[in-house]
């Protein structure tokens, strides 16, 4: 956990790399604010520090409206040391408990509804339905500030059933009104566009350039240093086009018709991008070990797929070909398979559409192709089940599941030992890079290690 003398340090310096993982609360104002809020810092007595907006709020402090602490990146301190509540919170995200109770989710997790009430309010000092509301809340906050939605569209797309419902939480929980956010209203058009904000470093152009070498044709494309892709979400068809924009954050474009989910889509989009890791806990991590002792790259994060269904046909197709061989397999596959959406844009194959093909556009062995079948099954009768289920299916290794939750769900955690790039990475090093020395030294972020052997060799 940070220390009070860090945060101090941190706010006064207005670092980024801290933007997020705690708050700043000073008494004199009742206000919290994010560490980079440029307005002058307050005295030290008057002040003190959160590690979540939710306990701030609870708290009695309502959010400053000049840094906006809606913006703010997600995840906090402690994040990798408690897999049980990062799974939780994203579980949360995802609409847990808009869907389900407290009791049903504790029951996914495999844990008892008192441990996890016990878990948020040691890390994030509020219980585990406050901080839910409180994350609805302040996606509707920014949407006020970001876009022209109307109010009553704004809390349907943060996931409340009712306008009325909507107004007291946001009333409650930041003791301010959706009128006195919205100021003015721009022209309502197709295109979404919103900040989305990190905590630097990000080796934006790395991952665009690993992104680039794996498009398919319709599916994802890379522009400059604009990366897009096509995806469907709630059964409708969107798309979305990535850009920089600061040094921390990025401008999201998001063409997507829905009415709402809209704080779900953007959470699943930040877990795509990696834009909550705290790379600066990582790296530090990364460097202590003899594998990086030479050099890091600095900011590389997981590039993500949309899901685990098309992380695991890209690992079915990728096993012992070159990334082109896998790229031209697959692009077979789209062209035949994946659902025009709109001009030349398509989406990644379904596994309903899998499953009804004989596939004979791929050329590939037919134990491939039957693989491919029994994945879609599979995923077509239980679509929530996790990964390492899959190793049931024929064809259907430990390097695929891997790859399939390293990619899919951005998995911080990823080994993945027995990969061919990995293998050179490692056989450059003196020690021959020990694979149960990494598995000591590297959790909870051995995905990243992956991640930087695999760019050693050049991406």
């Amino acid at each position: 956990m940070l220390s009070a003398t860090i945060c101090q340090q941190a706010r006064l310096a207005r670092d980024a790399r801290f933007d997020g993982l705690f708050f700043t609360a000073v008494s004199s104002t009742g206000i919290y604010c994010r560490p980079i809020c440029p307005a002058r810092a307050p005295a030290e007595q008057h002040v003190s520090y959160y590690f979540s907006a939710a306990a701030a709020s609870a708290a009695g402090f309502r959010p400053c409206l000049r840094c906006r602490p809606d913006s703010a990146p997600g995840s906090a301190a402690w994040q990798g040391t408690q897999t049980t509540l990062q799974r939780a919170l994203r579980l949360i995200d995802e609409g847990a408990l808009q869907q389900h109770s407290q009791a049903e989710l504790s029951q996914r997790l495999g844990i008892s509804e008192r441990y996890l009430r016990k878990l948020f309010q040691q890390q994030l000092g509020v219980a585990p339905k406050q901080y839910a509301l409180m994350q609805q809340v302040l996606f509707a906050k920014k949407l006020l500030h970001e876009t022209a939605f109307p109010v009553s569209a704004v809390a349907f797309q943060s996931g409340f059933n009712s306008l009325r419902r909507f107004n007291d939480a946001f009333k409650q929980q930041l003791q301010l009104t959706p009128a006195s956010i919205r100021r003015h209203r721009g022209t309502i058009g197709e295109v979404i566009e919103l900040e989305l904000s990190y905590r630097p470093p990000l080796a934006w152009q790395s991952m665009v350039d690993f992104w680039q070498q794996r498009t398919l044709d319709g599916i994802d494309w890379v522009d400059g240093q604009t990366y897009g892709r096509t995806f469907s979400w709630q059964q409708q068809a969107g798309w979305f086009d990535i850009t920089p924009r600061t040094d921390s954050s990025l401008t999201l474009k998001l063409n997507w018709p829905g009415k709402q989910g809209l704080f779900h889509l953007v959470q699943h989009l930040r877990r795509l991008l990696d834009l909550d890791a705290n790379m600066l806990q990582i790296e530090q991590q990364l460097q202590n070990h003899p594998l990086f002792t030479d050099k890091v790259i600095s900011g590389l994060r997981i590039p993500g797929v949309w899901n685990s269904w098309e992380a695991g046909v890209r690992a079915v197709l990728g096993q012992q070909v070159s990334v082109a061989g896998a790229r031209t397999q697959l692009n077979r596959l789209v062209e035949a398979l994946g659902q025009a959406v709109a001009g030349d844009k398509k989406l990644f194959p379904t596994p309903a559409a899998v499953a009804q093909s004989e596939l004979q556009m791929i050329k590939v062995p037919q134990a491939r192709r039957d693989t491919l079948k029994a994945l879609a099954d599979f995923v077509l009768q239980q679509p929530d089940a996790a990964p390492e289920l899959w190793q049931q299916i024929k064809g259907i290794g430990p390097w695929t599941i891997s790859y399939a939750r390293l990619r899919g769900l951005s998995d911080s955690d990823i080994w993945l030992g027995g990969d061919l790039g990995v293998q050179k990475a490692l056989a450059k090093h003196a020690d021959n890079g020990s694979v149960a020395l990494a598995h000591s030294n590297l959790a909870p972020w051995r995905s990243y290690a992956t991640f930087q052997l695999w760019f050693s060799l050049g991406g």
